[in-house]
């Protein structure tokens, strides 16, 4: 959902239009990704909350290991299970013109998701022995790449129960966060990969030859985790064994189904957009996402640009301010009644004590103040032309910065409603 607008100068980028992107019912699933520390979290929960108070019934689930997002909404704690939000949507306080709506907020448990997985496809008896055996509790704890896969199956959890009309992906920091888009491949390599057959040979052959090839491949062990270097001589092949036993039915399902949720993150109802602030190694990182996704063929939304500082008085450049703080320091200000310049003490190299302080003093340190904003609003205005000179097709929403942390539900409205103004501002706006 975009608006085309004209900038100064330059061409602007498209706008992104937000709330036409959360009102569209055909869109079912938003990912947020993007670098650490640009507001990520906070911009899934605000479009979680603004969605639900629009009447969507919505479930933000986070990957980023961050507490704020259970602490922004009230919630003592987020974990595996979709918990409600009160105060948002249909009994809300909103200023939504809908009602009806609801929001759910959850926490990706890795381990408790893959336990979940085998639970629901294995029988009792071969399911408890998979939980219990030391192997697979290994590798559900730490193995690479079970993160990101875990992400992928959760997600395709959440849309196959179709209880929220919309899912709001919060992903974790870094380019990493794009990785869940490889868990497909990941897991097909281990799967097919040699080290799973040499894995699988002792379960399907058996007795001394199956111990023989499994000792053929006692290289392949190092590749896993720390966690299985620690477990040694008969008690890894049995563990092994048991394992590889026990799952050789499920692998072409976990295949399937991270095939499944990875064409549905191709599908037009999901909207990925990547979250940056107006910084050169965030707008960097930015771009890195930007390209992969089209290298995917992820259908992209556009780019949230968060804490875009402004101000009130940028007819004032920064040279003339500063050149303004210079005279009044120097003595060099002519008095506009008087017509005379006034004189400073010989002596005003040495600061003066906070009660000595002049108007000048304290006139020259704002002008100071100001001149030092525009030449932050100066520089991130060539970093945000940087990026749209090449990506100039990317619909962008840029959110003023806030003058504190967003800590709970009032903040996240205020996000909410700046997000909206971003993708309803007049032509001719930057």
């Amino acid at each position: 959902m975009t608006t085309e607008v004209a900038g100064a100068g330059m061409d602007a980028p498209p706008v992104l239009a937000v709330d036409a992107l959360l009102d569209d019912p055909k869109t079912r699933i938003v990912v947020c990704c993007g670098a650490g520390g640009v507001g990520k979290t906070t911009t899934a929960a605000a479009l979680g909350v603004r969605a639900a108070e629009r009447g969507r019934r919505v479930v933000v689930l986070t990957i980023d290991p961050a507490r704020r997002l259970a602490q922004s909404m009230g919630i003592d704690e987020l974990d595996n299970t979709p918990r409600k939000v009160d105060g948002v949507g249909g009994d809300g306080d909103g200023s939504g013109d809908r009602s009806g709506g609801e929001l759910h907020a959850m926490m990706l448990d890795m381990k408790r998701t893959f336990d979940e997985i085998v639970e629901a496809h294995a029988d009792g008896d071969r399911a408890r022995a998979i939980l219990e055996n030391p192997f697979y509790q290994s590798l559900s704890a730490g193995f690479a790449g079970t993160q990101e896969y875990m992400a992928m199956e959760k997600l395709g959890q959440l849309r196959a129960r179709d209880d929220w009309d919309l899912i709001v992906v919060d992903t974790p920091p870094s380019r990493s966060a794009l990785d869940f888009l490889d868990a497909p491949k990941r897991l097909g390599s281990f799967l097919d990969g040699k080290f799973i057959r040499v894995l699988m040979a002792p379960a399907k052959v058996g007795g001394r030859a199956g111990m023989k090839f499994l000792n053929l491949g006692m290289a392949g062990l190092s590749l896993m985790t720390g966690t299985l270097s620690k477990l040694m001589g008969a008690s890894l092949l049995k563990d092994v064994q048991t394992f590889v036993a026990a799952m050789d039915t499920m692998f072409g399902g976990f295949r399937n189904r991270a095939d499944a949720t990875y064409r549905l993150l191709q599908a037009p109802g999901t909207a990925f957009l990547v979250v940056a602030a107006p910084e050169p190694d965030a707008l960097r990182e930015a771009a890195y996402f930007v390209e992969r996704l089209a290298e995917e063929r992820m259908p992209l939304a556009g780019l949230v640009l968060n804490r875009v500082h402004g101000s009130g008085a940028e007819q004032l450049s920064a040279e003339r301010a500063l050149t303004a703080a210079e005279n009044l320091e120097e003595g060099g200000i002519v008095d506009q009644e008087s017509g005379k310049a006034g004189l400073r003490d010989s002596d005003a190299d040495t600061p003066p004590d906070a009660d000595e302080l002049t108007v000048d003093d304290i006139t020259a340190g704002l002008l100071r103040l100001h001149a030092e904003r525009m030449q932050v609003i100066a520089r991130e205005q060539r970093t945000r032309d940087r990026f749209a000179s090449l990506h100039p097709d990317v619909a962008v929403a840029e959110v003023a910065a806030l003058p504190g942390d967003v800590h709970d539900l009032a903040g996240l409205r205020a996000i909410g409603e700046r997000l909206a103004a971003a993708g309803s501002r007049p032509a001719g706006g930057r």
